[in-house]
């Protein structure tokens, strides 16, 4: 059953857009368990969306971290554009409310899977009703907040302390264990790192590889490295 005016309605008012063909917008919500053979599914347009929005997010990437490199930049988006935040953005705007599910799907409902998918294709039939311009209002206004403050670290303490490192020339940072204390079967380590021209920072942990993290993390912090 396609979904009413007025639901597409609170639809377009959740992602600030009004589709001008309706049919596109319902063709996008469309699962392929209950695609009749002439309408189709939301497949084609999950895949163009799924470009777009990876130019999109690219673009902003490159414009809001002009001193960050390839792989930082390719980091970022692959953490933006992943599954589990599509699934999460469909949820900001409400799609499992809209999603036309066969009846095989209908019993569990839009899985992240589903939903992750459903972004996709909502951002692909935008594309294609109202152009660059209109996609790009879309995917902004939902994947900027999370493109500033990122869900989960980019990397591991270590790895980004190297890079910083190594970027400014530096030697690589080096580890040493300073203090060992607790029963041998639950010991508490505490790691120091150095960076050369900077004062050393040490942390504890339950094995060396987290006290290296966390001497690692405290560094970043310390410093006002963004990792």
């Amino acid at each position: 059953m396609a979904p009413k005016l007025g639901d597409l309605a609170t639809l377009e008012t959740s992602l600030g857009y009004k589709f001008v063909d309706r049919d596109l917008a319902h063709l996008a919500l469309t699962h392929v368990s209950a695609a009749a053979a002439r309408d189709g599914s939301y497949q084609r347009l999950e895949f163009l969306g799924d470009r777009v929005l990876g130019l999109v997010v690219s673009e902003m990437l490159y414009v809001s971290f002009p001193a960050a490199d390839e792989g930082e930049l390719s980091r970022r988006l692959a953490d933006l554009v992943r599954r589990e935040s599509c699934a999460e953005v469909a949820r900001e705007w409400g799609l499992e409310n809209h999603v036309r599910l066969g009846e095989s799907e209908r019993q569990s409902g839009a899985k992240d899977a589903i939903l992750a998918d459903i972004c996709e294709s909502i951002i692909g039939a935008v594309f294609l009703d109202g152009g660059y311009a209109a996609a790009k209002e879309v995917v902004a206004h939902v994947f900027a907040p999370r493109m500033r403050a990122p869900r989960r670290p980019l990397r591991d303490p270590k790895t980004a302390l190297q890079e910083w490192a190594q970027a400014r020339g530096l030697e690589t940072p080096l580890y040493r264990e300073t203090g060992r204390t607790g029963p041998h079967h639950a010991p508490e380590f505490t790691v120091e790192v150095v960076v050369t021209g900077f004062a050393a920072e040490a942390a504890k942990g339950g094995s060396k590889r987290n006290a290296e993290q966390a001497a690692a993390s405290a560094f970043l912090t310390r410093e006002g490295i963004s990792g």
